[in-house]
C-alpha cells in the first residue's frame, strides 16, 4: 500500500474538498495541518511516503530536499507552476512532478478588496465599532485616482477592468509590456518610475523570477506620493521588506495591503504585521471554495492515474 502525504492543509479541508474514496484499500492517506520550515524536520517526516501532495509553494522541493527522500515517486502541486519545485532535479530522481488545473479570478479579487480596504479603513473601522468607537477615520475614494499595475498580464488585467469600473485612471508597466498590449487592456503604458511616482494605488500581478526578485526597492519607494498605496498579492520578494518596513515607519507612503511575504507563515512578531500601516492576509489569493475544489479533486485524479500506470498533467 502506498503512504500519501497531503501537505500544509491549515484549514483541514483536503477530505471535504474531494471523493478520496477511491483511492480506498490501494494508500494510507495522512493529512498534515502544519508548516515545517526547516529541512531536517521535514526530511524526517516524509522520508517514508512515496507520494507527497504539496499545496502551491508553501513547502519548497530543491534538490537537497528531493535527494533525501529515496521513497519517493509521486510529488504533485497544485497548479501547473510551482517555482519551489525542482522538477528537473525531480526528473532526474525518477520523480513523476504532477499538476492541477485551478482559478484565474480569485486572487485579482482579493488584490481588489485590499486597495477598498486600504482606502476605506475597512479593517480599521470594524475593529474600532466593536471597541465600542464610531467612525475614526478618514478614507479616500477611488474615482479619478491612479491605479498603476506591475504586470498587465491575465491578473493584472482582471484588476485593470475593477479600476476602470472604479473610474480610475489605469497605468501599467512590465518588463515585456508594449503601449499596445496595454491599450488592448484598457490601459496606458508607461515606463516604471513614472508609474511608481504618479500612482495612488500600485498592485503587483509580476511573477517572481530573476529580473523581478526585489524589483521594488528603496528606491522605489521613495519615489511614492505619501498618500499612496502598494498592494502584493504576488510574491513576496518581489517587494524588499525591509525597505518596505522604513518606508511604512517613515510614513513614506500611506499603506500596504500585502497577501505573500518572503517567510510564510509570518511569525507574528514581523513588523509587516504590528504596522498600523499594513493590511495583511496570509497567502489567501487563491483561497477559495471553488479553487480548493480543484486542486484537490485533480490531486486525487493524479494520484488514481498514477497508481493505474497513466500518469496525468505531468510537468518537466
Amino acid at each position: 500500500m502506498l503512504n500519501i502525504a497531503v501537505l500544509d492543509d491549515y484549514q483541514n479541508v483536503a477530505f471535504e474538498c474531494a471523493n478520496w474514496s477511491e483511492l480506498a484499500g490501494k494508500a494510507s492517506i495522512s493529512i498534515f495541518n502544519d508548516h515545517i520550515h526547516d529541512p531536517d524536520p521535514l526530511v524526517d517526516r516524509l522520508k517514508e511516503f512515496e507520494i507527497i501532495c504539496a499545496m502551491r509553494e508553501r513547502t519548497p522541493f530543491p534538490r537537497e530536499i528531493l535527494q533525501r527522500l529515496p521513497k519517493l515517486q509521486l510529488l504533485i502541486t497544485t497548479g501547473m507552476r510551482n517555482a519551489s519545485i525542482d522538477v528537473e532535479a525531480a526528473n532526474e530522481l525518477g520523480v513523476i512532478v504532477c499538476g492541477t488545473d485551478g482559478l484565474p479570478y480569485p486572487t485579482a479579487e482579493l488584490a481588489w478588496g485590499l486597495i477598498l480596504d486600504l482606502a476605506r479603513n475597512i479593517s480599521e473601522e470594524n475593529e474600532a465599532v466593536k471597541d465600542g468607537e464610531w467612525q475614526t477615520t478618514l478614507g479616500v475614494g477611488l474615482k479619478g485616482k491612479t491605479l498603476g499595475l506591475i504586470g498587465l498580464g491575465n491578473l493584472g488585467g482582471q484588476v485593470a477592468n475593477y479600476g476602470n469600473a472604479f473610474g480610475m485612471n489605469v497605468i501599467a508597466w512590465s518588463q515585456n509590456l508594449t503601449e499596445e498590449k496595454a491599450k488592448d487592456k484598457n490601459a496606458t503604458y508607461v515606463d516604471l518610475d513614472t508609474l511608481m511616482s504618479e500612482s495612488d494605488f500600485i498592485s503587483i500581478h509580476t511573477v517572481l523570477s530573476e529580473r523581478t526578485l526585489g524589483l521594488i526597492d528603496s528606491s522605489k519607494l521613495q519615489l511614492m506620493k505619501k498618500s499612496s498605496f502598494i498592494v502584493n498579492t504576488s510574491r513576496g520578494p518581489i517587494i524588499d521588506e525591509s525597505a518596505l518596513v522604513e518606508a511604512l515607519d517613515n510614513a513614506q507612503i500611506a499603506g500596504a495591503g500585502l497577501d505573500v511575504f518572503g517567510l510564510e507563515p509570518m511569525p507574528s512578531d514581523h513588523p509587516l504585521i504590528t504596522s498600523n500601516r499594513t493590511v495583511i492576509t496570509p497567502h489567501i489569493g487563491y483561497v477559495t471554495q471553488e479553487t480548493y475544489k480543484i486542486f484537490y479533486e485533480h490531486t486525487v485524479e493524479c494520484i488514481a492515474a498514477f497508481i493505474n500506470g497513466k500518469p496525468v498533467r505531468v510537468l518537466s
